[in-house]
């Protein structure tokens, strides 16, 4: 993935981008995305760790088959759940009140 996108006239730096972004984390017990590590254990194509542009998603070690996973940083694009192709991952929207906010400029 680049660093950096050029869109029109302004140039788009992801990583400051992501900055912009509040989160309102809700507790452990309500996490939009639960995700079944047994099922990702299996997984070959590991595309929810390719996918997510805020790396939400992580191996622990290469080589183990466990899965890190850490909620509090999703920008809930749903690009994981699309991605997933063992159905490991449970996603929905955060609880009113709970989630991300957007600040633009």
């Amino acid at each position: 993935m680049t660093e950096k996108a050029k869109i029109g006239l302004f140039e788009y730096d992801v990583k400051n981008g992501l900055g912009l972004i509040g989160y309102n984390v809700d507790e452990h017990e309500h996490a939009h995305i639960i995700v079944d590590t047994k099922k990702c254990g299996d997984c070959d194509s590991m595309m929810c760790v390719w996918g997510c542009p805020a790396q939400c998603y992580q191996f622990r070690d290469v080589g183990l088959d466990e899965m890190k996973f850490q909620y509090e940083d999703c920008v809930e694009c749903g690009t994981c759940f699309l991605m997933c192709t063992d159905g490991a991952l449970s996603w929905n929207h955060p609880r009113g009140g709970f989630g991300i906010t957007y600040t633009y400029g």
